[in-house]
């Protein structure tokens, strides 16, 4: 049989910063690139998902650019299945807000400006883990910052393998998917241990208590009201980094290469919330308002492992129903369709710890 590579045409205008120049590149370039193996069915979803690359990068109108990268041989059914798998927590408020006017925070602000507050970018894997990674990125930031030192790279398979989720909020648990205040209430209790010591593996397993030496605790968690634009950038930038939860499924997160992701041209999203994340900013880019967010796809993926989300400001966030409450309900047996706003559903779900401290260990 008679092979066929894709064979793509330049790219109409001037290439975002970040951006490659993918005119000519086939699928055994990308085998190459990706330590791929050769497979007829692969090769024909990379050269459909290319052909959308393609199609998406060569709008001059474009804020952000598609790219290859490890799913690009992947179907969006595979993706979805493998790299998300989140739904938001019900919805508690349980702390007055702490709103100030947008015009009194700075115009842009990035918590990676500021040393040990962020650790580097960590990798799932196929796990639906990505709500634990949210949670124990988020409890790394804010201890970090109640102590002024760098934060020891804390475990999500402590999380995956212990949060207890009875009414199954978000999933089923561990690796089928669970909620960061969840994460956030189990940890109050058992505090958490070191990527060291409780490593990940990537399966939910059964959960070993002799791996957990805490180094670390909460006394509690913040639920930011929904759909409030106004409280999450008020949060990020006077509290710290935010546990949120986003609509990521679609080929727009899977090919995403760079820039300002927004609605514009082929590859979008919708308000179907399936994933969870971490904010640890926002700015604005030649007039292009953004969030800046943190993933768990490793570093090879996106900006270094970052996608900055359009941001359009107080009052002008578009809003939309998730039209699949079979993936996205909160906890069992609830089938309600609710609203979500901001880019990717990105206002959906969003918490915090509170009060976190430094375990002392004691020699004996």
């Amino acid at each position: 049989m008679m092979r066929t590579s894709l064979l793509v045409s330049g790219v109409a205008g001037a290439l975002l910063d970040g951006e490659r120049d993918l005119a000519g590149y086939t699928y055994g370039d990308y085998q190459a690139e990706f330590g791929k193996n050769s497979d007829e069915s692969r090769e024909a979803t990379f050269n459909s998902n290319m052909a959308l690359i393609i199609e998406h990068n060569a709008d001059s109108s474009k804020t952000w650019f598609a790219t290859v990268n490890e799913f690009t041989d992947w179907t969006n059914d595979e993706f979805r299945s493998q790299r998300t798998g989140h739904s938001p927590h019900p919805q508690v408020t349980l702390a007055a807000k702490t709103n100030v006017a947008v015009s009194d925070l700075p115009e842009s602000f990035d918590h990676r400006d500021t040393e040990g507050v962020v650790t580097d970018i960590k990798n799932q894997g196929s796990c639906g883990s990505c709500w634990a990674f949210s949670a124990a990125e988020t409890l790394e930031s804010h201890l970090a910052i109640a102590t002024g030192e760098a934060a020891p790279k804390l475990s999500p398979q402590q999380i995956v393998s212990c949060a207890p989720n009875p009414d199954q909020c978000g999933g089923t648990g561990g690796c089928k998917g669970s909620t960061q205040p969840l994460a956030f209430n189990y940890t109050m209790t058992a505090g958490i241990t070191t990527e060291s010591s409780y490593p990940y593996k990537g399966s939910t397993g059964k959960c070993d208590e002799s791996k957990i030496s805490p180094v670390a605790t909460n006394d509690g968690f913040v639920q930011l009201e929904q759909n409030d634009y106004t409280e999450l950038m008020t949060t990020v930038a006077t509290k710290g980094p935010v546990a949120i939860s986003v609509a990521a499924g679609g080929l727009g997160w899977q090919l995403y290469g760079g820039g300002v992701f927004s609605k514009t041209g082929l590859l979008g999203c919708k308000f179907e919330i399936d994933h969870a994340v971490q904010l640890v900013g926002y700015g604005v880019d030649n007039g292009n308002m953004y969030w800046t967010v943190r993933n768990s796809w490793a570093s090879s993926w996106g900006e270094k492992g970052y996608i900055r989300l359009q941001r359009y400001g107080e009052g002008a966030e578009p809003c939309g129903v998730d039209k699949k409450p079979q993936d996205g309900m909160a906890c069992k047996g609830d089938t309600s369709t609710p609203t979500y706003c901001g880019m990717c559903g990105v206002l959906s779900s969003s918490s915090i710890p509170t009060n976190m401290q430094k375990v002392s260990t004691v020699e004996v």
